[in-house]
């Protein structure tokens, strides 16, 4: 027989490798939230489960017993042989750790595939996520990176990530860019992703003597910040990068893709396009029309994007900002390498 697992007897053996997580739920509910580092292996597909619920609500629940088993019965030499392809311990759940993933593993079991269940399914994951989260006070020193539109401040942190830094990068955690332009060419994630995501990267680098993280706002997309990283940013030192415009320009070409993603720029700039000043504004417009991206980069830069920065970052002491002239990313990562390496 399966055995029940609590969540967190789940994450311990998660976290020291000794199990693979498979969520058995239909791949819409996989793809809107799931434990990281889960493989879905569903026990109905996103119709079979709809027809199932009608079935339960319309009918009754006998009936939607029988339709299910009468499907389930159909795939099972499938959906047995995916779990025969995972090596190792296997834990499985469902919403709620109901009826899927208690049908999944008794007949995993019956075939002598040994699986742990989650008690409470996602359901009690996500609780955990958000109760741990609130708890949270993060006692590392904090270095926030600030700069204008297009200094490259991500990809600045997403090197020194790979580099085995203590970064948290909020933009890549949410999918999300931070501006009005921002989802383009991402998937933008749900707060339920983005507080697991995080969690897991808060696990990471726990224990680090400082973390560095970007100026972003509260809300990021369609997430929000939670208040220790907030608070965590007003307090932390910042490290400003200061680039020539050209280069900054170069840096959006690269990341933003603007030729590949013409039409949805197009439609996000409408969204902006009355706050600038009405004949700037109408030469964005004909700029992007005409595929002339930096012209229009370079008119977004200096009549919107750099404005705005300029307001927000009144509020932080000059006196304590390290401020990083650099001519290029490269020279960004190297600096910031400089400051921190130097410290600890």
């Amino acid at each position: 027989m399966f055995q029940d697992i609590s969540v967190e007897e789940l994450l311990e053996l998660q976290s020291s490798k000794k199990i693979s997580l498979i969520d058995v739920r239909s791949p819409s509910e996989f793809k809107e939230s799931t434990i990281p580092g889960s493989s879905n292996i569903p026990v109905f597909n996103d119709e079979e489960r709809a027809e199932i619920g009608t079935l339960y609500k319309q009918v009754s629940v006998d009936a939607a017993k029988e339709r299910g088993l009468e499907i389930m019965s159909a795939k099972l030499p499938a959906f047995v042989k995916e779990f025969k392809g995972i090596e190792g311990n296997k834990a499985v759940f469902c919403w709620r750790g109901g009826m899927r993933s208690r049908t999944a593993a008794t007949v995993l079991s019956l075939m002598d595939i040994h699986v742990y269940r989650l008690q409470g399914g996602i359901k009690a994951y996500r609780k955990l996520v958000v109760e741990t989260l609130e708890q949270t006070k993060l006692d590392s020193e904090a270095f926030v990176l600030h700069g204008f539109t297009g200094t490259g401040k991500t990809a600045v942190l997403q090197q020194l990530q790979q580099e085995g830094y203590p970064v948290i990068d909020l933009e890549g955690l949410s999918g999300h860019r931070g501006s009005i332009f921002g989802h383009i060419g991402l998937s933008s994630r749900n707060q339920k992703t983005f507080d697991s995501l995080l969690l897991e990267r808060l696990k990471e680098v726990g224990r680090s003597p400082y973390v560095l993280i970007e100026a972003e706002s509260k809300r990021v997309g369609k997430v929000v910040i939670p208040d220790f990283l907030i608070e965590k940013k007003e307090a932390g030192t910042a490290i400003v990068m200061d680039m020539p415009m050209e280069e900054r320009v170069s840096q959006i070409m690269k990341d933003y893709r603007p030729a590949e993603f013409k039409d949805e720029y197009v439609e996000a700039f409408k969204r902006i396009k009355e706050r600038i000043h009405t004949p700037v504004a109408a030469e964005i417009g004909r700029c992007l029309a005409e595929d002339r991206y930096p012209e229009a980069i370079q008119l977004l830069l200096t009549h919107y994007y750099d404005p705005k920065y300029d307001h927000s970052s009144r509020h932080y002491d000059e006196n304590t900002q390290i401020v990083l002239h650099v001519g290029s990313i490269e020279e960004g990562l190297q600096a910031v390498k400089d400051i921190l390496d130097g410290r600890f």
